[in-house]
């Protein structure tokens, strides 16, 4: 049987990687955060805009990104364990936590790479369809939730412009009762205010709403992106200081 010890009077270098590994799970905890705050505020204060998105890699990225923060918290607290305790076994536990981590993050910044790339696309060809198609019909509450709160959000109307409107399936029905246009396209919404589409009534935005989620969206990958590689590069930093003070502490037999 063999135990692991330090001796009697540790060199400067290994005090000075314990030192490391201390600040680094400290920045550690606080990029781990960042991560969750991202995660679950883009979920949480941007969900209503997920259900106009063709495909769910916008959500995944964001799923994987809470994910990767709520394990920081627990390979923290292992990482100072393995600190104070000296243990090979814990360190190595601790350094392939950090790379599965380290994988986690990739994943979602490679996603988000890969959407940011075609969303403009997506929006494009998907957008106006699901607007004109599916706002105010039964069963897609979801969805005429968030073109109104988009809408309103952007100060914007119809994908491209108002004019997208007029071959929607809500303004062709009954329920529209002679508006042109969706209440939430009004400046002031009130009562039946889309019945008219004049510029001084209804926002008119070049690009339409199209040009504005777009922005939006692709603002919101790079911080994914951002907070991510910033992670992860923290990460590798935190399994070379790992590998490091593995190498210097010794196993002898007991």
């Amino acid at each position: 049987m063999s135990v692991v010890y330090k001796d009697d009077q540790e060199d400067w270098l290994t005090v000075c990687l314990k030192y490391l590994l201390f600040v680094f799970n400290f920045l550690f905890w606080v990029g781990g955060a960042a991560v969750l705050g991202v995660g679950v505020w883009t979920l949480v204060e941007k969900s209503d805009y997920l259900s106009l998105l063709a495909s769910s890699t916008f959500a995944v990225s964001a799923y994987i990104l809470i994910l990767a923060g709520s394990l920081v918290v627990v390979t923290g607290f292992l990482g100072c364990c393995a600190v104070v305790r000296e243990q090979r076994s814990c360190l190595s536990t601790y350094f392939f936590c950090l790379l599965f981590i380290f994988l986690i993050e990739l994943v979602a910044g490679v996603l988000a790479y890969v959407y940011y790339q075609r969303l403009s696309e997506e929006l494009k060809q998907h957008l106006n369809q699901t607007m004109s198609e599916n706002y105010a019909q039964p069963g897609r509450e979801a969805v005429t939730i968030a073109v109104d709160r988009l809408q309103q959000d952007f100060k914007c109307c119809g994908s491209n412009n108002s004019h997208d409107w007029m071959v929607s399936a809500y303004i062709s029905s009954r329920l529209a009762q002679r508006r042109v246009v969706p209440d939430s396209c009004c400046k002031t919404i009130t009562p039946l205010c889309g019945q008219r589409d004049h510029p001084s009534n209804i926002y008119k935005v070049e690009g339409g709403c199209i040009t504005k989620l777009e922005q939006f969206l692709a603002d919101h990958l790079l911080v994914i992106g951002a907070v991510g590689i910033g992670v992860a590069c923290l990460q590798i930093c935190g399994m070379v200081f790992t590998c490091c003070l593995y190498r210097r502490i010794k196993m002898e037999p007991y």
